[in-house]
């Protein structure tokens, strides 16, 4: 059995799915994380600050599962390949749901620092992934945003077309 802050963050994770974030509400996710609601103010002091957990544990989970994916690859190109791979296999696995640091972007006002911080932060440290990987910034940057673009468009249109398209122009420019 799960700790109630592990079931907390899961039922988090499908309703922000399902719902979205402005339309998913406290009550709703004591309920079903079937957690008593002192339980989950000992965690968290609002849903912000909930968020910010779910989000920070979505990096680690998302981060982890790219490394894994693509540590069988040697060389730069291969492993960049194997990265756009990796978001087919996501949107296999979770049905097409997206970028969780951008559905949640969508919702939150501007001036929400806090949420907006760790989004910010999840973006810079894929960015730099790409750019670790290469010598050519440029390149680099231009291939993160292929990638960007291939979660919200196969998201969009639930098809890993542009994935399998953005992999045939990185093919092209290395």
């Amino acid at each position: 059995m799960s700790s109630p802050k592990e079931r907390i963050i899961n039922t988090t994770f499908e309703l922000f799915a399902k719902q979205g974030y402005n339309s998913t509400g406290i009550n709703q996710i004591i309920a079903e994380a079937n957690v008593a609601r002192a339980s989950f103010y000992q965690y968290f002091k609002s849903k912000e600050d909930l968020c910010v957990e779910f989000l920070n544990v979505r990096h680690e989970y998302w981060f982890n599962a790219l490394h894994n994916f693509t540590s069988k690859q040697k060389d730069v190109k291969s492993k960049i390949i194997s990265s756009f791979d990796f978001l087919i296999y996501m949107n296999q696995k979770e049905d097409f749901r997206g970028c969780s640091f951008l559905n949640i972007l969508s919702e939150i006002s501007t001036d929400n620092v806090k949420i907006l911080s760790v989004i910010q932060g999840h973006k810079t440290d894929l960015r730099n992934y790409f750019s670790e990987l290469m010598e050519d910034k440029d390149l680099s940057d231009h291939i993160y945003l292929l990638f960007e673009s291939s979660i919200i468009e196969s998201q969009l249109f639930r098809s890993n077309e542009l994935i399998e398209k953005s992999k045939k122009i990185i093919i092209n420019l290395m």
